[in-house]
């Protein structure tokens, strides 16, 4: 099997689930190899999990006439001279498609040689890359219902075992004296991914200094690489004397440990995220990206929130004093947090991986 795709996490964590997941059922972990983007995270992801890996150049096509488009047409064409030679060479049973770039090269290669293509899409809102694969593959694995695509098949969305490990009640203590977090205090957990988002990034700093006086509150912010040195260079935000414990890392290499850590979590909705929080049990407060492809993270949010799990605020609407108040009202409503928790948990598809997994075989099998 060729798992093809990639350039974020939110890719290229699925991609692995799924490779795992068929090494579960039975399958030679060097009979499943992954293929993404020389410019995409699964350059260092994918070899930490043992699978081989073959990038194919190139960047994905903007959505406007720009030079920047014939560049990546032209690298495109290289993108698919290469994955023909390999799905040539590996002569695959089966080609799964996790969208992004590095999918749609290997997946119409697979296609011209006559290879079952099978779809796995991660959001509500179908990106461009898996939309165009669609049209050829033998079925879509989609983690939403209503998803629009074309012999959809609702597995949910892959998530790491680690976090599928997470019990929250057993956990909690364990991962708040590894994280220097005092046991009587709510943990608030902030994150926008691993570059950071500045609009939560900001609205959390001025979070934090309304909070200030709370000495039964724990904040902890992954502020991300891109709005770090901005965001840190005058210090802490808080004044001398403030009771409110605050955390700042710059990227948490741990993140099932601060999920299990947590009470409440405010971040993006993005698919992977979105199904950690379910899988976690984990109420949130979910504030889409606005620069995303067919405005996927809000219809992501909306299936959480109409789930019970999860309170949405439009990005253009979030600010500190809004961000403040939301979590100040869920927090002081511990039975609408502990109906969240449930919520979310009855909601989540701990077995989605092995059921692409299954998927990806019967139609290998054809």
């Amino acid at each position: 099997a060729l798992i093809a795709g990639g350039g974020t996490a939110g890719h290229v964590q699925p991609a692995i689930a799924i490779a795992k997941a068929l090494v579960d059922r039975g399958h030679r972990q060097s009979a499943v190899e992954l293929v993404g983007s020389e410019r995409g995270i699964e350059a260092r992801l994918v070899p930490a999990a043992g699978f081989e890996l073959t990038l194919l150049p190139g960047r994905g096509i903007q959505r406007k006439l720009s030079w920047q488009n014939v560049r990546s047409l032209a690298a495109l064409s290289v993108a698919f001279w290469r994955a023909w030679r390999l799905v040539g060479a590996r002569r695959p049973h089966v080609v799964v498609s996790v969208g992004g770039y590095a999918s749609v090269p290997c997946a119409l290669a697979a296609v011209a040689r006559r290879v079952p293509v099978v779809v796995a899409e991660q959001n509500a809102a179908p990106g461009a890359a898996n939309r165009m694969v669609s049209r050829f593959a033998k079925a879509c694995a989609v983690s939403f219902p209503d998803t629009p695509l074309p012999r959809a098949v609702v597995t949910g969305n892959p998530v790491r075992p680690e976090v599928l490990a997470i019990d929250r009640a057993r956990d909690a203590a364990g991962a708040r004296t590894k994280l220097d977090i005092e046991p009587d205090r709510r943990v608030v957990l902030i994150f926008g991914g691993s570059l950071g988002a500045l609009r939560i990034n900001r609205a959390a700093i001025e979070a934090v200094q309304r909070w200030a006086g709370r000495d039964d509150l724990h904040v902890r912010h992954v502020i991300g690489s891109r709005d770090w040195a901005e965001l840190t260079e005058a210090g802490s935000p808080l004044p001398p004397g403030a009771r409110l414990r605050y955390q700042a890392v710059e990227y948490d290499d741990d993140m099932p440990t601060s999920l299990a850590a947590a009470d409440l979590v405010v971040c993006r909705s993005g698919s992977s995220t979105s199904f950690e929080l379910l899988a976690a049990g984990l109420p949130a407060v979910l504030v889409p990206s606005p620069f995303v492809t067919a405005d996927h993270q809000t219809a992501n949010a909306r299936h959480l929130e109409r789930a019970g799990a999860a309170v949405v605020v439009p990005d253009a609407e979030l600010d500190g004093e809004r961000l403040a108040t939301v979590v100040d009202r869920l927090l002081a409503d511990p039975g609408r947090l502990s109906h969240m928790a449930q919520a979310a948990r009855a909601a989540a598809t701990p077995d989605a991986a092995d059921g692409i997994a299954a998927l990806v075989e019967r139609y290998a099998r054809d």
